[in-house]
């Protein structure tokens, strides 16, 4: 139903994760993070406890393969499940339950992954990959939403996109980059429209100003 980008950007140690489905409102449920301490997508029979208590075990020192293990092991449904995790360090850990529905895969990029579930084929992962990497000197969030465009025009959700999502974490105790088109026809483009605005002068003024809180 849903196919992400999970990744930590080397040059400045954000964390991040863009998302896009075929349903409504991905960002509400589908991605999780904190500044300094990972960031994780859970999708397919998304359950956001994965997120709630995946960035637990994270601040607690757990790395992401370990985080993912716990996570498995708490959940008497995990086959339903789909998860992606990039711990502060970079280190990833991705799971693909076996009730996902058919094409649901996941691989690793150069600190992060991708993954989806009900894509119309592998094409979408590869492309997703390609463009990440081939996109290394865009802003991180450019490089994000270019690797979702990738994906989508390879095919994407089997079913279309209406929501798509994109957040970021660096050096708040908020989201640095929070994102949502929650219902659209075109939700990726959407997000490089709400992108842009962020950027205007006003915004980008009124954002730094607002206190970070302690990181």
């Amino acid at each position: 139903m849903t196919f992400s980008i999970v990744a930590r950007d080397a040059q400045t140690g954000a964390l991040g994760v863009a998302s896009a489905t075929a349903g409504p409102a991905v960002g509400a449920l589908v991605i999780h993070g904190a500044a300094n301490v990972g960031a994780i997508a859970t999708q397919a029979m998304t359950n956001p406890l994965y997120g709630v208590y995946g960035l637990r075990y994270l601040r607690q020192g757990m790395t992401a393969v370990q985080t993912l293990e716990k996570l498995l092991d708490e959940d008497s449904n995990a086959e339903q499940r789909q998860l992606i995790i990039v711990d502060r360090s970079g280190g990833v850990a991705r799971w693909n339950g076996k009730l996902c529905g058919e094409y649901a895969a996941s691989q690793s990029i150069d600190g992060g992954a991708i993954g989806g579930n009900l894509l119309a084929g592998e094409a979408t992962l590869c492309e997703m990959q390609r463009e990440y990497q081939n996109s290394a000197r865009l802003p991180f969030a450019d490089r994000l939403l270019a690797a979702m465009n990738a994906g989508a025009a390879a095919g994407g959700d089997r079913r279309g996109l209406h929501s798509a999502a994109l957040k970021i974490w660096l050096d708040r105790e908020y989201a640095t980059l929070d994102l949502r088109a929650d219902w659209s026809d075109a939700p990726l483009s959407a997000l490089a429209e709400i992108l842009h605005q962020t950027r205007s002068s006003p915004h980008r003024e009124f954002f730094a100003a607002l206190p970070k809180g302690c990181i």
